[in-house]
């Protein structure tokens, strides 16, 4: 198979031509059809990730087609269309029994436990615990998309946040997952707040639903603009970047009895930031992180992406090929495009 392949962190990853996987007895391959390039992928190439092990091919966010399935699966077979979360449960331990496959104590991810979906061909174990059937109307760009960054604002917001209609939702960096967080929110009929410092994404944002946007560069006081704009704090509020600063704000912002959602990955040199602890003490805060969605979540998600009240397609912006998805890869970190790229082309 064709893929994306790295032998040293921060090296430009190469295009190789390597083995094609076979399932393992209770997992499938898949035949990728399209694969979303994720803030993740370039932490796990820049070394943040000690679940990788080198060489490596990464990749995360995919759907496709089933091309090969072990014997002791029983739910899936050849050809059928599909996705998956990023966090796969084992289906045995605690956490999985208890429908939490999202924290599994033996987890596989695609991409960083295993290798990736930057390749033509994917194998992924626990597939009748893990897989999601796609509907027949999805497209394979849109179904990839869903798999990292949108179903984990989904969860983030429906589980986590437990939003409501009329409360104001503060969505801080519009990435992926901000600007699905600020879809999400207007569709459960909050108020989203998008922040972030670029004005081509808060406009974007405003397209999708923000009633509200703040320029982080321009503003001196984020967290008191926010309090402003909702006449004493957001109600739920996301840090969907991942750095000390959005995380301090995201939770400076907050009204009493507020609550905060961690969703962007704070590694490296950003793994331990300051929080307003005597605000969380004296104001009663709640704080929470936020790690992917279960397969059997999908389905509530898929129910208002049918219906129309949610529509992911529009968060992708390019569709580009594996070949053009290692510059992509290694110039994440300063990328400035709007929406979500996807490799369709391998």
């Amino acid at each position: 198979m064709k893929a994306m392949y790295y032998d040293a962190f921060e090296k430009m990853p190469e295009i190789r031509i390597l083995p094609d996987p076979v399932p393992t007895e209770n997992g499938v391959v898949i035949k990728v059809e399209a694969t979303g390039l994720c803030r993740s992928d370039w932490h796990g190439w820049m070394g943040h990730d000690p679940d990788i092990r080198l060489p490596h091919v990464p990749g995360h966010e995919l759907a496709g087609t089933i091309a090969a399935v072990g014997r002791g699966v029983l739910r899936y077979k050849t050809g059928d269309r599909v996705t998956v979360p990023f966090v796969s449960g084992c289906g045995r331990c605690f956490e999985c029994r208890s429908g939490n496959n999202q924290v599994c104590e033996a987890q596989f991810q695609p991409g960083f436990t295993h290798w990736g979906s930057f390749a033509e061909y994917v194998a992924i174990d626990f597939a009748d615990q893990n897989l999601v059937h796609l509907p027949e109307d999805m497209d394979f760009a849109t179904a990839a998309s869903l798999g990292c960054r949108f179903a984990t604002s989904f969860r983030a917001l429906l589980d986590q946040a437990r939003v409501k209609g009329g409360e104001w939702v503060a969505v801080h960096g519009c990435g992926g997952v901000g600007l699905s967080a600020v879809m999400i929110a207007a569709a459960l009929g909050a108020n989203p707040i998008a922040i972030d410092i670029s004005e081509e994404k808060l406009a974007f944002a405003r397209k999708l639903g923000a009633v509200a946007t703040i320029n982080g560069r321009a503003t001196e006081d984020v967290a008191g603009a926010v309090r402003d704009i909702t006449r004493g704090g957001a109600h739920v509020s996301l840090d969907a970047l991942g750095s000390p600063v959005t995380c301090f704000n995201s939770i400076k912002n907050l009204r009493r009895r507020g609550r905060h959602v961690q969703v962007g990955l704070m590694l490296a040199e950003h793994a331990t930031p300051q929080i307003p602890m005597a605000q969380v003490i004296g104001h009663e805060l709640e704080i929470y992180g936020s790690h992917g969605m279960q397969a059997w979540r999908y389905e509530a998600m898929l129910a208002m992406i049918t219906a129309g009240q949610l529509k992911p397609q529009e968060l992708i912006g390019r569709q580009i090929s594996l070949e053009e998805a290692a510059p992509a890869l290694a110039a994440m970190d300063g990328a400035t495009e709007l929406g979500i790229s996807v490799i369709t082309r391998f």
